[in-house]
C-alpha cells in the first residue's frame, strides 16, 4: 500500500518524465507501478486523497457470528478443564460430548481478539530437520519405541530413573516402571512384563522395539532378554538426536505437565504415584495431536474409526445449520494409518496397510 505523499511523488516523477517524451508505460515500470495503477489513481481522486481502504467502512458479513456466540466462545475456553488446553484440543473434546460451538480457527480468532493467545507451556517451538528413513507400523504391537529419563529428587544431585515403552501406532504406554538407580536388569524385567501384557508370546508377530544408543539399553541382559521373548532390538543411528523422537515427546510431554513437582520427588513412592497418575491420564485422559486428538487408549482398542465418525456427522450437520460459515469442506476426521519412526515419503507410507501382519522396514 502506498502513502498519500509516496503518490503524489511518484505522480509528479512519471508526469515530468512523460512530458520530456518518454513513454508513459515505461516511465511508470520504472517508477515501480503498473501503468493502469497511475490510471485509477487519477480517475478515483487517489493522489489526492489518498488510499480508502484502510478507512472503508465494510459491512459486517450475514455469517459471522453474534455478540452471544463470541461470549459463548470466550465462556467455554476460559472454563477451569480449559484453563492449560488451546483451542486445538477444545474443540476436538467438545466434539466428543456432542457440542459444537465454533471451528478451531474461530476459537483462536475469538481469544487473540481478548489477549488470551498467549503461549500455554514452557516449551520452545520444535525445529524443522532432514526426515530420515525408519520403520512403518500399520496397526499396534508393530513397532515399540522405549526410552530411560531422570526424574530429580528434592535432594540435589539424586535422581529417580524412569523407563517407558510406547506403542508407535497408538501412541499408548504399554510398560513403565520407575527406579532409584540405573540397572539393566530393570529394562530387562519391563520389557518381559510388557510383552506378557501386551500378548506378544502368543502373537505370530513380533513387534521391533526402538531405543537410543545408551549402555542400559545395549546391556546383554536387555539383548538376552529380547532375543527369548523374540523381539527385533532397534537403535538409533549415531549423532542423529531425533532417531527416538516418539519418546523423548513423550518425556516432554510428562515435565511440562503442571502436576510435575517443580522442586522434585520427596522419595520413590512419590515418584512412582506420579508416573501412575500420569500414564492413567496420557493412556485414556489426553487427546493426542498426531492421532486427530482421540485417546492412545481409545486408538489401542480400535475405537477411533467410531469416534472420528461421529464428529465428521457432527461437522456435517454444523455445516448444514450454517452453510454460509464454510468456505469448503468440514475438518478433516479421517482416521490416521501407517505411523513412521520419523517422517517418511508418501509412497512408503502408503504400502504399510491396516492389517498387516509385520512390520516394514522403509527402504
Amino acid at each position: 500500500m502506498i502513502g498519500l505523499e509516496d503518490r503524489r511523488a511518484l505522480a509528479d516523477d512519471i508526469h515530468t518524465a512523460h512530458s520530456a517524451g518518454a513513454r508513459l508505460r515505461l516511465a511508470c515500470t520504472t517508477a515501480g507501478i503498473d501503468e493502469r495503477t497511475l490510471q485509477r489513481w487519477k480517475a478515483q481522486d487517489g493522489v489526492v486523497r489518498g488510499d480508502g481502504r484502510p478507512d472503508a467502512v465494510r459491512p459486517t458479513p450475514s455469517h459471522a457470528l453474534s455478540e452471544d456466540e463470541r461470549a459463548e466462545v470466550l465462556r467455554v475456553a476460559n472454563e477451569p478443564r480449559f484453563a492449560d488446553v488451546p483451542p486445538a484440543r477444545i474443540v476436538p473434546m467438545l466434539a466428543d460430548e456432542d457440542i459444537y460451538i465454533a471451528s478451531e480457527s474461530t476459537f483462536s480468532r475469538v481469544l487473540r481478539e481478548h489477549g488470551q493467545t498467549a503461549h500455554r507451556g514452557r516449551a520452545k517451538a520444535p525445529k524443522q530437520v532432514r526426515p530420515p528413513t525408519t520403520h512403518i507400523a500399520s496397526a499396534p504391537g508393530q513397532v515399540w519405541c522405549w526410552d530411560m529419563t531422570y526424574l530429580p529428587a528434592n535432594v540435589q544431585g539424586r535422581w529417580f530413573y524412569l523407563y517407558l515403552i510406547l506403542d508407535l501406532y497408538s501412541r499408548k504406554i504399554v510398560g513403565w516402571e520407575v527406579h532409584d538407580r540405573d540397572d539393566a536388569d530393570h529394562a530387562a524385567h519391563l520389557v518381559k512384563r510388557t510383552a506378557l501384557s501386551e500378548g506378544i508370546a502368543a502373537s505370530l508377530s513380533k513387534p521391533v522395539l526402538h531405543g537410543d544408543n545408551g549402555a542400559t539399553l545395549k546391556a546383554t541382559t536387555v539383548l538376552a532378554m529380547l532375543n527369548w521373548l523374540g523381539v527385533k532390538p532397534s537403535y538409533s543411528r549415531p549423532r542423529v538426536s531425533d532417531d527416538n523422537a516418539f519418546a523423548e515427546s513423550l518425556f516432554r510431554t510428562a515435565k511440562y505437565r503442571p502436576e510435575f513437582p517443580a522442586k522434585g520427588f520427596a522419595d520413590l513412592d512419590a515418584a512412582r504415584a506420579w508416573a501412575l497418575d500420569f500414564v492413567r491420564w496420557y493412556n485414556v485422559e489426553h487427546r493426542h495431536s498426531g492421532i486427530r486428538y482421540v485417546s492412545p487408549a481409545q486408538r489401542h482398542v480400535g475405537d477411533d474409526r467410531a469416534i472420528l465418525a461421529a464428529r465428521h456427522a457432527l461437522y456435517t450437520k454444523a455445516r448444514e445449520n450454517h452453510p454460509a460459515r464454510w468456505s469448503g469442506k468440514t475438518r478433516n476426521w479421517s482416521p490416521i494409518s501407517a505411523v513412521t519412526l520419523n517422517p517418511e515419503r508418501d509412497s512408503v507410507v502408503s504400502t504399510a496397510q491396516p492389517g498387516t501382519e509385520s512390520m516394514r522396514l522403509a527402504a
